[in-house]
């Protein structure tokens, strides 16, 4: 059976922008470490699955147009260091609109579940909020918690901390610390 890393982008891979939108150039920047990191990683035989929320992607407001070009670089970028995703998986819905396909919820990833080809229960979600630990308590795995210090996403309940603490292996924000973690875990 295949272990699968369910990695989030935004906070997790890149840093994300105040106005939580990435698009622009401007506002790309990996968290330190990051390559290195995912080399190793990408190595250890986990299937690599980005799964990503992208507020109102294809909106006015968030046009595919200056997305693509921003996402299609941090992802060649990666690719280039030997790191290749099995998968992208990116909502562009809003909260408000409560689609069984955005995170923390498991309408993109139903391949994955039920599957004897995968072992969920010894998989990780890699992500830096609440959304992403709840994914992972969803999924039947555990998470990874990058840990930015911003509370897991400030729109979010923090009375959910205590709910999820069982479902994080691993709370950090080294980029190193998270491959050795893994590399006992392969």
């Amino acid at each position: 059976m295949k272990k699968i890393l369910f990695i989030d982008r935004d906070g997790t891979l890149i840093y994300e922008s105040s106005d939580e939108l990435i698009d622009g150039f401007d506002k790309l920047e990996f968290l330190p470490g990051v390559f290195r990191a995912m080399h190793k990683i990408a190595q250890m035989g986990f299937e690599l699955v980005m799964v990503t929320n992208q507020d109102g992607l294809g909106t006015e407001k968030f046009p595919r147009e200056k997305f693509q070009p921003v996402h299609d670089f941090i992802m060649t970028a990666l690719k280039n260091e030997g790191i290749t995703f099995d998968e992208e998986c990116i909502d562009i819905t809003y909260p408000h609109q409560n689609a069984p396909t955005r995170k923390p919820k498991t309408g993109m990833l139903t391949k994955y579940m039920n599957n004897p080809a995968y072992d969920l229960a010894n998989s990780f979600v890699l992500g830096d909020r609440y959304t992403d630990v709840e994914l992972a308590k969803n999924l039947g795995c555990k998470a990874i918690f990058i840990d930015h210090g911003h509370n897991m996403g400030n729109a979010e309940i923090s009375s959910k901390i205590e709910d999820l603490k069982e479902y994080i292996a691993l709370t950090t924000l080294s980029w190193d610390k998270i491959a050795e973690f893994l590399d006992t875990k392969k």
